[in-house]
């Protein structure tokens, strides 16, 4: 059941897993006017645009549309047959909106001024920003984009072939949010990595957060290392991973997740497997995500909901 309390200005809300009814996975969210936003790749394996769901209190959810990216508008020379998959969301340093997302098993980048667009390609020439043959020998996908304290801009992406070798690279952006130096690209690759980077900053502390294992079953999880540069080196501490499939079952191959904060609290939204046996079904869940005394982040145990406080 949905229930709201108020007190003392604040209003708690219990949100039970999934959030929503539908099949969808890699979700990247961003809250504006008072609204949350989820981006998500429509299963089974992505389809020819993004889910995109809106909601006031994370717990009732409309389901919108945007007209871009589409497969057939983010189709390249050297993108293949992938469908739309894994964007990332955020709000850029000038109010606009930007996504970084993977069709075609390239990355592609929008532009809009408004979470639900018009969004367009943020490339006068239409091209993808990370082409699919930049490095043949890794997979383009799975692109994350982060804003540091002092403004610096990176973009994460990478995974690998035929479920091994993933590897991750990140290199900065320019203000613009697409212009880069293609020398200036890095391999970061931390321990234990196949895809799904994703950058979160805490107390000083980089910590690089990723998926590892298959996502079509039950090894899939994530994991992290922390640094103090966001390019490494990579250190992952011992309780890695932290969000595994549960002893129950109810909770299978959870990953390609992100990571919001809401009244000072960390939440992790991820997806999970509903089925694989034919086809790739997942949903979406939230837990809290806490930190240790010593900075580490805890095993996340997945639960029925979790009770959000907003104010």
């Amino acid at each position: 059941m949905f229930s709201v309390l108020s007190c003392n200005n604040a209003r708690h809300v219990n949100i039970e897993n999934p959030i929503v009814d539908g099949h969808f996975a890699d979700p990247s969210i961003v809250k504006y006017e008072g609204k949350f936003y989820i981006y998500a790749t429509k299963d089974p394996w992505g389809g020819e645009d993004l889910a995109v769901l809106e909601s006031s209190d994370l717990k009732h959810w409309k389901q919108k549309q945007i007209k871009w990216p589409t497969k057939s508008l983010c189709t390249s020379p050297t993108s293949n047959t992938s469908r739309v998959w894994a964007p990332s969301v955020i709000q850029g340093k000038d109010g606009k909106f930007y996504m970084y997302v993977s069709v075609g098993s390239e990355v592609w980048a929008g532009v809009s001024n408004n979470p639900l667009g018009p969004w367009k390609n943020a490339k006068k020439d239409n091209t993808p920003l990370i082409k699919g043959n930049m490095f043949p020998e890794y997979h383009m996908i799975d692109a994350d984009v982060f804003i540091d304290d002092n403004g610096e801009v990176y973009l994460y992406w990478g995974s690998g072939l035929n479920w091994v070798n993933g590897h991750c690279f990140v290199v900065q952006l320019q203000d613009d949010m697409i212009s880069f130096n293609q020398h200036e690209i890095k391999d970061v690759t931390p321990p234990n990595y196949f895809e799904a980077p994703l950058m979160v900053k805490r107390n000083g502390k980089y910590y690089l957060m990723y998926s590892n294992g298959k996502c079509t079953n039950e090894t899939y999880n994530v994991r992290y290392a922390i640094s103090e540069s966001p390019y490494g080196p990579w250190v992952e501490p011992n309780n890695s991973p932290i969000l595994t499939t549960s002893n129950d079952k109810t909770t299978k191959g959870p990953g390609h997740h992100t990571v919001f904060n809401e009244n000072g609290q960390f939440y992790i939204l991820y997806h999970r497997i509903t089925d694989n046996t034919d086809e790739l079904y997942r949903e979406l869940a939230i837990d809290s995500l806490n930190f240790d005394v010593n900075g580490l982040i805890e095993t996340v145990k997945p639960n029925r909901g979790v009770r959000i406080t907003f104010r």
